[in-house]
């Protein structure tokens, strides 16, 4: 389930075009927390860092609707190095999990635990 919490929102991010990645590792955090502390940490973590990088998101799209869209010149990249840093810490959480070990996220807003 671990491996699940992680590989969740990079799934869920594909599916809802970028708006619900913390939807997965909710999911299972409020379905698993009691079972396993590892699953409740690795969910937690999970979305507390996919939690962060949505606000980051929602305030870069805030700041290109401001700018009349000329702010869509530096948000594009944002956006791109936000995906790639999604889908590379998650695979590195999933990674961790695979061996059984705990992923501490990075930049993440400790919300769940």
């Amino acid at each position: 389930m671990m491996m699940i919490a992680h590989l969740s929102a990079p799934a869920a991010m594909l599916l809802s075009a970028g708006w619900l990645p913390f939807l997965g590792p909710l999911l299972v955090w409020l379905f698993y927390k009691d079972r396993s502390p590892a699953v409740r940490t690795a969910a937690a973590g999970a979305f507390n860092f996919n939690i962060s990088l949505t606000i980051v998101s929602v305030l870069t799209w805030i700041s290109v609707f401001l700018t009349l869209f000329i702010g869509l010149i530096w948000a594009i990249p944002i956006w791109i190095v936000l995906f790639v840093v999604q889908l590379w810490v998650h695979i590195k959480g999933a990674v961790k999990a695979s061996h059984g070990e705990v992923y501490d996220y990075p930049f993440q807003i400790r919300i769940l635990s």
